[in-house]
C-alpha cells in the first residue's frame, strides 16, 4: 500500500473572487472525487483546506543555529497551495484515473507520491 498526496495550486486572490456558483461547483467537484476515490477502493486519510497563506509562518535555519521566522506570504508564483488530500491505495493507476477526472472538471492538482 502507497500513499499519495493530492495538492490543490491555486491563485488565491483570483479564487476570493469567484462567484458563489462557482465556489459551489468546485465543492460538488470536490464531493464527486470523494466518491470516486471511495469507490476505487482508495483510502482518505485526512484532507482540507488551507490558511491562505497569507497567514503562513516559515521556519527556516539562521545558519548560526538559530531560526529565522518569518511571516507570509513567501512566494513570488501566482499560486499558492489552498488544500490536500493524503490517499493511501494499493491500485496507483486507479488512483490517477481518479485524479484524472477530478481534473478535467476543472480542477487543478498535483499529485505525489509519498517517498518511503
Amino acid at each position: 500500500m502507497s500513499r499519495h498526496l493530492v495538492l490543490l495550486p491555486a491563485p488565491e486572490a483570483e479564487w476570493a473572487e469567484l462567484p458563489e456558483s462557482e465556489h459551489e461547483a468546485g465543492m460538488r467537484s470536490h464531493a464527486r472525487f470523494h466518491e470516486e476515490l471511495a469507490e476505487g477502493g482508495h483510502r482518505l486519510i485526512v484532507a482540507g483546506p488551507l490558511e491562505p497563506s497569507a497567514q503562513a509562518t516559515s521556519l527556516r535555519p539562521d545558519g548560526r543555529g538559530g531560526v529565522l521566522a518569518t511571516d507570509g506570504p513567501f512566494t513570488e508564483s501566482a499560486e499558492q497551495i489552498v488544500g490536500f488530500y493524503l490517499v493511501e491505495t494499493d491500485d496507483e493507476a486507479g488512483l490517477r484515473a481518479v485524479c484524472e477526472r477530478f481534473a478535467s472538471r476543472g480542477e487543478f492538482i498535483e499529485l505525489r507520491r509519498l517517498a518511503e
